[in-house]
């Protein structure tokens, strides 16, 4: 076999590059992309852009190209090729089409163009908002042309925004295999005028164990088909046999060796319906199936897979313009191999895998190329046990949408969290990760997310390209909102270019190390270090080693980074700890660690009674001068007066701490604001600030309401 080739995104091409040491990222595909931004234009280019339900942040490249009437877009067409498909856009209830040249002569075809598959509204999705602004048409052009030779698109009337254009050199129809049983000789009807299912049906019956042939031509199916095993479904090839229906195989089971090939799927479908099967397949292919060749179109979901499915193949298929998901392995999703898949425009997830009623096991993603989901993920694992994710391209995810998700997110019950082994590797990805509306903060490129629950399996992150991603690369956090902990994270080789804000996004409490990434171009800073919820737990990054070019923290926990704003010098007189992760040796009931840091001198910290000493210690986020404190108590009368006698600790690392002022009794008193202050010897700097409270005249524990940390003296 001979070597594979990269594909890689750059300024207006969808480009091969020679492959390096690690394998290619990305699906091999039988077309060149190219840009309408990058092509000779009479139109208006738009972008970029990425704000949630503007039409230039759904594009290729956040940009793409407007066309009113008679203005045009030029590409120079990059290969050999006979056929294009362009993504584009027109405006909510229209429809048109627009003239197609070769070389400045007008073809006698036009291409059609409409909003019917387009502007999907999904309100039972907190954050959506209408989406879904692009759809895709193909020609054959009826001609060769080569490489330099110019193919133009011209609006008749209606706006068209142009996005991208697919060029292909197109085989002739594939021949009927011998033995195989015709559509046509069961009464289908290749013009599509017809209602051909129960051809199709009577052809699977008599084909058992050997193949359905679908001649060239246009075949229209009203009603799924079912009780589909041990037979091919072959097409002439995906440009020539066709079959109109929005549901075609809808089955909860089967003996398996079903296999599906080399024609096209398209549907009618124009929302989002979830309650309705509106799939290419709904349900089971069973055991040792697969699906390759296969062109699919205007449905729900490409593959909506329940039951047993067990080592199905699904290569070299392309998903376009899909209401919800590409492929979804909804639970007990066992040996699947998902591979050179070619996945534009999808209003979900591009790729999942859903651990419900059962785990994913033994599954993996590898070498897809994924453009644009407008509303979820490029890629998203939901639970599932050794689920490898390898060298896919993502590009131009949406909102609620990371390049890749590794979560714990479970929708419904019983869900099956993530265990064993995950491995993430050789994967690039490009403008990836946005704004979040629910959580009004960013989503990371590659996203590790403990949403329901804590992340306990073994997480490998290795050998990731991450470009111009318009947030962060790396996050790590709980986004349910209720701190559980990301563990047993490695994230090792990375390559980041042009992060807009910073590297490692991490808000969850956990632990991960760090080897081998080097950033440039980084927006902001480093690391933004800042528990979600706030006082949720401490996220350790552990430097491996090799890491050069994000070596800066975010330095105000109260305030968000915005893409390339820089980290701004910090306030000299601003509280290092507030806000901070804080932990303690114990805690009596409520009374928890973060409530010394919450910014209410009426909340407070109270140790285990009775079981002195206790100390309580508090994470600044980076090593900071530090020159003194200021100790608080709830100022209520009702607390009577108090000495407590306090060592004040430090550390860099949070393992080996230092007495930075030794033991002393600070008197507290509501008569004078029940606080005192402690001076810090000059030169102290120290990330980890430790109170150890080894007395309390007023109760046998250790309190405090507000701890205050300042560089100031």
């Amino acid at each position: 076999m001979s070597a594979m080739l990269t594909v890689a995104l750059t300024t207006g091409l969808l480009t091969a590059a020679a492959p390096t040491a690690h394998a290619a990222a990305g699906a091999t595909l039988p077309f060149t992309s190219v840009e309408a931004e990058s092509a000779t234009t009479s139109g208006t280019r738009i972008g970029p852009d990425h704000t949630q339900g503007t039409l230039a942040s759904e594009a290729s490249g956040r940009q793409a190209v407007r066309l009113t009437a008679g203005q045009r877009v030029e590409f120079t067409v990059p290969r050999a090729a006979n056929a294009v498909n362009l993504a584009y856009s027109v405006p909510d209830g229209q429809s048109g089409t627009l003239n197609v040249y070769v070389n400045g002569t007008r073809l006698a075809r036009t291409l059609p163009v409409t909003s019917k598959y387009s502007y999907i509204d999904t309100s039972w999705i907190p954050g959506a908002r209408t989406h879904h602004f692009f759809d895709n048409a193909r020609l054959l052009l009826g001609q060769n042309v080569q490489a330099g030779d110019k193919v133009a698109f011209e609006s008749t009337g209606t706006q068209v925004t142009a996005d991208v254009a697919d060029f292909e050199q197109v085989a002739g129809a594939a021949g009927q295999p011998a033995g195989s049983v015709s559509v046509t000789s069961r009464g289908a009807d290749p013009t599509g005028n017809g209602d051909s299912t129960q051809a199709f049906r009577d052809a699977i019956s008599a084909a058992q164990g050997g193949v359905v042939w679908i001649p060239p031509g246009d075949y229209r199916l009203t009603s799924s088909l079912n009780g589909i095993q041990n037979v091919t479904l072959q097409g002439a090839g995906s440009w020539h046999s066709v079959v109109h229906t929005s549901r075609f195989i809808d089955q909860s089971g089967s003996a398996g060796g079903v296999r599906t090939k080399d024609f096209a799927v398209i549907g009618e479908v124009t929302e989002r319906v979830d309650s309705n099967p509106d799939n290419f397949v709904n349900g089971s292919l069973g055991p040792g199936s697969s699906v390759s060749g296969m062109w699919l179109q205007h449905l729900k979901v490409g593959l909506w897979l329940t039951g047993n499915n067990d080592n199905l193949v699904v290569e070299n298929n392309r998903f376009l313009d899909m209401t919800a998901d590409g492929l979804n392995l909804n639970g007990n999703a066992r040996g699947v191999r998902v591979r050179h898949n070619f996945l534009r425009n999808q209003g979900d997830d591009a790729l999942a895998m859903w651990s419900l009623y059962a785990p994913d096991t033994n599954s993996s993603f590898e070498n897809n190329t994924i453009t644009q989901p407008n509303l979820a993920n490029g890629i998203a694992i939901y639970g599932g046990t050794d689920i490898a994710v390898r060298n896919n391209l993502v590009s131009d995810t949406n909102a609620l949408g990371s390049g890749i998700a590794i979560s714990n997110q479970k929708f419904l019950d019983p869900f099956f969290p993530l265990a064993g082994t995950i491995t993430v590797d050789g994967n690039t990805l490009v403008r990836t990760g946005a704004m979040n509306p629910n959580w009004n903060h960013p989503m990371g490129a590659l996203r590790v997310d403990s949403y329901d629950s804590a992340i306990n399996a073994t997480v490998n992150i290795t050998n990731t390209t991450i470009t111009d991603s318009p947030y962060s690369a790396f996050e790590f956090v709980s986004g349910g909102g209720q701190g559980y902990p990301v563990r047993n994270v490695t994230v090792d080789g990375a390559t980041v270019r042009n992060t807009g804000t910073v590297v490692v996004q991490a808000e969850a409490q956990g632990a991960a190390t760090v080897r081998n990434v080097t950033a440039t171009s980084v927006g902001a800073a480093g690391v933004y270090n800042c528990p979600y919820p706030a006082n949720s737990g401490t996220f350790a990054l552990t430097d491996g080693g090799g890491n050069s070019g994000w070596n800066t923290t975010w330095s105000d926990c109260s305030t968000w980074p915005q893409p390339g704003q820089g980290n701004p010098d910090p306030d000299p007189n601003r509280n290092l700890a507030k806000g901070r992760p804080a932990t303690a040796t114990g805690s009596q009931d409520v009374y928890t660690p973060g409530r010394a840091v919450d910014g209410d001198a009426n909340s407070y910290w109270e140790s285990a009674n009775n079981a002195f000493p206790q100390s309580w210690t508090v994470d600044l986020g980076a090593s900071e001068a530090v020159r003194r404190l200021v100790l608080k108590l709830p100022p209520s009368p009702a607390w009577g007066a108090r000495t407590q006698t306090v060592t004040v600790l430090g550390s860099t690392d949070g393992a080996t701490y230092s007495t930075v002022v030794g033991a002393q009794g600070y008197r507290f008193d509501p008569a004078t604001g029940n606080t005192a202050t402690v001076s810090l010897p000059g030169g102290t700097s120290l990330r980890y600030l430790r109170l150890s409270v080894s007395a309390n005249t007023g109760w046998p524990a250790g309190q405090f309401s507000e701890v205050e940390a300042y560089s100031t003296s």
